[in-house]
């Protein structure tokens, strides 16, 4: 007979009950914790990215139409509309004038770029901090404030990638590339141009506690303004000087310019194509620093 069984039943009432203590439970379900945040804690950037691409399936049918339409009715309305009433050659190549089209495509690819930024980097950002209060959610996980910031970035130059290539194949449908092979490196001159307008609004974005119609004011009185007077439709050079400087701290002028010299080469008095790259990545790498700054001070107070 075994020890137990030799007790008697006063001795059973008395004695204590097997129980688990606290920290004996608690210690597993820590570590189990632990665990679980190292992949979030290493690569939370990409899951936070992950979960904007997913939320972009709800306007998916806008990413698509914006990203092929567009572009055909641009292409459409000036290649067979516009540029049929010019008759003076508004534009030069190394080997003389170039058609219309050409000069207008690479500025018409950067301006769809930069105009994806103006929807992501505004109203996005201020429903994920106040709307629907989703980065404070993400925030209370193992992800980082840095993360959450980089994720947005991710998934907003994803979209441009698929919009900037959607424009440059119609381009090239279209016959609106000088050079197409070289041509193909305005995708990424586009996204960052995307970049170079978008951080700096991201930033800006971030710091905005209540929605009073400023970021309407920024479509209003920065983008449309920059987009016009950017040497889209006519070179910066034909403007009055008191406007050209718009251009000169354009993105989209400089990425109109560097699409412009790989399609069909530099004109009489063109910047080198790396003045135009520099400003651009200046103007990203500010408004990236930025950004990440005011994401983390808001998230973080």
């Amino acid at each position: 007979m075994t020890e137990p069984d030799r007790l008697t039943e006063p001795d059973r009432m008395n004695e204590p009950a097997h129980t688990t203590t606290p920290g004996a439970v608690a210690e597993p379900m820590v570590a189990a914790a632990f665990a679980g945040a190292l992949r979030p804690r290493r690569f939370g950037a990409w899951y936070i990215a992950e979960h904007q691409l997913r939320q972009m399936r709800s306007y998916g049918w806008t990413v698509v139409m914006s990203g092929i339409g567009s572009p055909l009715i641009y292409m459409l309305g000036i290649g067979l509309g516009l540029a049929a009433f010019l008759d003076v050659p508004v534009a030069s190549g190394p080997d003389g004038p170039v058609d219309y089209l050409w000069f207008v495509a690479p500025a018409l690819l950067a301006t769809a770029a930069v105009s994806v930024t103006t929807e992501e980097f505004t109203y996005t950002v201020m429903a994920g901090f106040k709307w629907r209060r989703l980065f404070w959610g993400m925030n209370a996980s193992p992800v980082s404030p840095e993360q959450i910031c980089s994720g947005l970035v991710i998934a907003v130059t994803l979209r441009m990638v698929f919009v900037s290539a959607a424009y440059y194949l119609v381009m090239v449908l279209f016959g609106a590339v000088g050079d197409v092979v070289l041509g193909t490196l305005m995708v990424p001159v586009g996204v960052l141009a995307g970049l170079a307008f978008g951080l700096p609004l991201l930033a800006f974005s971030a710091g905005i506690e209540e929605d009073r119609g400023q970021f309407a004011m920024v479509q209003r009185f920065v983008f449309t303004p920059l987009f016009l007077f950017s040497g889209t439709f006519y070179p910066l050079d034909t403007l009055p000087v008191g406007l050209q400087w718009v251009g000169w701290i354009s993105p989209i002028w400089h990425a109109s310019e560097a699409g412009r010299l790989l399609s069909y080469g530099p004109g009489p008095g063109s910047w080198p194509l790396g003045a135009h790259l520099a400003v651009l990545a200046l103007l990203a790498v500010v408004g990236w620093f930025v950004a990440r700054r005011v994401f983390v001070g808001r998230l973080r107070s």
